[in-house]
């Protein structure tokens, strides 16, 4: 079943937006309606506060709302309806394509030197976690977690089970919040949830908002509903959201330097995209795999048993679909079987398939686009050794030289 928000934190920053009609600057004669309007957006936040106390976006907007009222000397105390002011100008920040050097990465930051180098990071299916330095884990990590949070944006996942009772968990829910930077960017929030992949951020906008780089923070949409691209160029930085089936996926290309821009980095012990899911969230399907694939080979020792539902997967069955997207035997191609014999949804072989897409496209290193699982040491629970012993050469070498005689 669809999981549905109580957070109704969008509802309070569309009437705000509405109220405001975009204008962040108001005129000295029209203070009194912008304060009038923050207090109504206060107010709606305030009734929504405790069920979007988990919430990136909500908490955005409180800090947001706090930071107004100062700019604008605005009491709390006062009427709360929302007048209207003035509508955009033509030729407002939506439309203006110049932008200063600094809203440039690759211009400002690295004028004078090396290309910076770039980081992928990527999430997908129930979920399966790449993080910046290429480590590929399979995570449980259900309800809110932070895959990013540096000096320029968050971004927060929420994975619901997929079945009711199931340990398989997926993202539903995705908020990002790129802060504001420089004379580039207003802060602006983006967020998705299940059937809502919005090609907007919530306020309405496609860009960084009335600053002189606004431009340099744009959302285009690839394909209605399904695919949504998001250029932060200030950062040099591309986010790529995609909805496959019913849950989302997220991939991003981010240089080294913002990836590691934060104030302490010993307290971001939750940045999954740079550390990784907790020892106790992560989940060996490779074990599983294999456990699946020696329960089956029993069964059939054992004879016909009853058919399993249309919706079900056997090891070869979800072996044979995922080969037809994925036909390296890479970490993404397990992640496809793990999945399909998890939750029986198929779509779940497209999200494995479009992250490996997503891969392509942004991470840097083309030598490093397929992932295999590591050599693993020899354990009284491993059914083979993960090399040959030396006694076993020896013997091989003695042989091939008896048969030269």
């Amino acid at each position: 079943p669809a999981v549905t928000s109580p957070c109704k934190i969008l509802k309070c920053n569309s009437e705000f937006w509405a109220a405001t009609s975009g204008s962040h600057h108001p005129g000295a004669e029209e203070a009194p309606e912008f304060c009038t309007a923050l207090r109504a957006y206060a107010h709606c936040t305030r009734r929504t506060a405790r069920t979007c106390r988990g919430d990136l976006a909500y908490h955005s907007a409180v800090h947001g709302i706090d930071d107004l009222m100062v700019q604008h000397n605005c009491s709390k105390d006062g009427p709360t309806s929302q007048p209207r002011l003035r509508t955009l100008p033509p030729g407002d920040s939506q439309e203006r394509s110049d932008s200063p050097e600094i809203c440039h990465y690759e211009k400002s930051f690295h004028k004078h030197s090396a290309a910076p180098n770039y980081t992928h990071c990527g999430l997908f299916g129930d979920p399966h976690l790449r993080t910046f330095t290429d480590t590929f884990q399979t995570c449980k990590v259900q309800g809110a977690w932070p895959l990013i949070d540096n000096n320029y944006l968050n971004v927060q996942v929420t994975n619901t089970p997929v079945l009711p009772g199931s340990s398989a968990t997926a993202t539903s829910k995705l908020t990002i919040i790129f802060k504001s930077f420089q004379e580039c960017v207003d802060q602006k929030v983006y967020q998705a949830e299940m059937d809502e992949l919005p090609a907007a951020f919530v306020d309405g906008s496609k860009n960084g908002g009335d600053k002189h780089g606004a431009n340099s923070l744009k959302i285009t949409e690839k394909v209605s509903g399904q695919h949504i691209e998001i250029q932060a160029k200030y950062i040099g930085t591309t986010i790529v959201v995609r909805q496959v089936g019913r849950y989302l996926t997220f991939a991003v290309r981010m240089p080294e330097e913002v990836v590691n821009a934060v104030e302490d980095r010993d307290s971001q012990g939750l940045y999954l995209c740079l550390r990784g899911c907790p020892l106790n969230q992560q989940i060996d399907f490779q074990t599983i795999r294999s456990a699946q694939a020696t329960s089956e080979g029993r069964a059939r020792r054992k004879g016909p048993s009853l058919p399993a539902p249309p919706e079900a997967f056997t090891y070869e069955t979800a072996t044979a679909k995922c080969r037809e997207k994925l036909p390296v035997e890479d970490l993404y191609f397990q992640s496809c079987v793990f999945d399909l014999l998890t939750t029986g949804d198929v779509n779940f072989m497209l999200a494995a398939y479009y992250a490996f897409e997503d891969v392509k496209m942004l991470h840097s290193n083309k030598d490093k686009l397929h992932l295999y699982e590591r050599t693993r040491d020899l354990t009284p629970g491993n059914t083979a050794p993960t090399g040959a012993h030396p006694t076993l050469w020896v013997a091989l070498l003695c042989l091939c030289w008896l048969c030269l005689l």
